[in-house]
């Protein structure tokens, strides 16, 4: 059998859904028949959509709460929504329904831009909120991932600027306050790849994912470092004082509290190329130390480059929100025509995302030592929340669960 050209290989990625690393179905995954209900209003936003659901017996906005979409990739999607608050471990959005809430689920035209244009879109829903709410019961707003810093900064903007957003409450739902991860060998895979399909680069390039990782890489070669553009960012936060002062301030984390990290254990063989296009590709997880292997890489070409990295923590078995970073590569690379010689075997599906720690904003990412520090152990004072709810085990990024759920729902206003 011949082996495949470099135009067939090319086509057929492009011809693929892109590799998106973000909270979403497996591709084998069935969306449930009966999602979405049909909404009580759509509002057109700058740069977004909102949809809005009354509450039970309402018959416009009276309790409204605000759930901003995260990070991925293009515009948001309802069925998405829905399928994460609603058809996962914990009925959400019944609930909040049930108890009177009128639930707008915003999104954004694209998930993966600025944090800042995103803000705006923000701010538009908020204060459509304020104009069409019967009575006076104040807002709460907030958002799963990175829609909790969009909604943070929103509401922080707001303030600076003197408009009233009438919010009592600002809930983040395993937001990366202190920033997310992904692994530099994932990163550096996803450059590596450009030429063939450069939309898993874009992704990890654009202004979002800039804004929202730790470490960025921007080529497959480049030294893992702050990237400008979140240097921007933070600058930006500190100029609307971090914080909105107004409302009180809650946020709940998908890892434990105790600092018991994950099975993911550093400097493990997490991918493995096997078809003949990537026989020679290794990723493997994030160790500490100096001059650390993280990948081998080697696509099509004979050639086989190596990427090491120095001084970063074994993040990737850090207590947190998980993402099935390597499972999200190995799952796409599987589906394509087995001819491309794209096998792959992967060993380790998931890594730390939102480290606990930053989802409820205590310790910052540089060592294990903050990674795995044991959050009860440490002054409430140190977290800019002035109250937060850390997960009884470290499971996935932003999954709905009853028992983070039912805490956030018992301090609505």
């Amino acid at each position: 059998m011949s082996e495949p050209s470099h135009e067939q290989i090319v086509s057929e990625l492009r011809d693929k859904p892109p590799i998106a690393l973000a909270p979403g179905p497996r591709l084998d995954a069935q969306r449930p028949a009966s999602l979405p209900l049909p909404t009580s209003e759509e509002w057109d936003l700058p740069g977004g959509t909102a949809w809005v659901y009354y509450g039970e017996g309402n018959s416009g906005l009276v309790r409204p709460v605000i759930f901003a979409d995260g990070f991925n990739t293009g515009p948001s999607e309802l069925e998405f929504s829905w399928e994460i608050m609603e058809f996962g471990d914990y009925a959400l959005i019944s609930e909040l329904r049930r108890r009177g809430r009128d639930v707008i689920l915003l999104g954004f035209h694209e998930r993966s831009a600025s944090i800042l244009d995103n803000s705006r879109t923000a701010q538009a829903a908020i204060t459509r909120a304020v104009a069409e709410r019967q009575g006076n019961a104040p807002l709460a707003v907030g958002g799963f991932s990175m829609g909790g810093l969009v909604t943070r900064h929103a509401l922080a903007r707001m303030e600076h600027e003197s408009i009233d957003h009438q919010t009592a409450l600002y809930f983040s739902y395993d937001s990366p306050h202190r920033g997310a991860s992904i692994p530099i060998a994932l990163q550096a895979f996803a450059h590596y790849i450009k030429d063939l399909d450069s939309r898993f680069s874009d992704q990890i390039n654009s202004p979002a994912a800039r804004q929202l990782l730790w470490r960025h890489i921007e080529k497959w070669d480049s030294a893992p470092d702050q990237s400008d553009e979140r240097a921007a960012f933070l600058a930006e936060m500190a100029a609307v004082g971090e914080w909105p002062r107004r409302p009180r301030l809650i946020g709940v984390a998908n890892g434990v509290a105790d600092g018991t990290g994950t099975d993911v254990r550093a400097g493990e063989l997490a991918l493995e190329g096997k078809g003949l296009s990537v026989v020679g590709t290794k990723l493997y997880t994030q160790a500490s130390g100096p001059d650390e292997l993280v990948a081998k890489l080697r696509v099509v070409t004979l050639k086989t480059n190596e990427v090491r990295t120095n001084g970063l923590p074994s993040i990737d078995g850090a207590p947190g929100g998980s993402l099935e970073g390597f499972g999200i590569l190995a799952d796409a690379f599987n589906a394509l025509n087995p001819f491309l010689g794209f096998k792959t075997d992967v060993r380790i599906r998931s890594h730390c995302f939102v480290p606990a720690v930053s989802a409820v904003d205590i310790r910052d990412l540089d060592t294990d030592e903050e990674l795995y520090t044991d959050i009860s152990s440490l002054p409430a004072e140190d977290s800019g929340l002035d109250e937060f709810k850390l997960a009884s085990r470290n499971e996935a990024h932003t999954l709905v669960t009853e028992e983070l759920c039912t805490w956030l729902l018992d301090r609505l206003p």
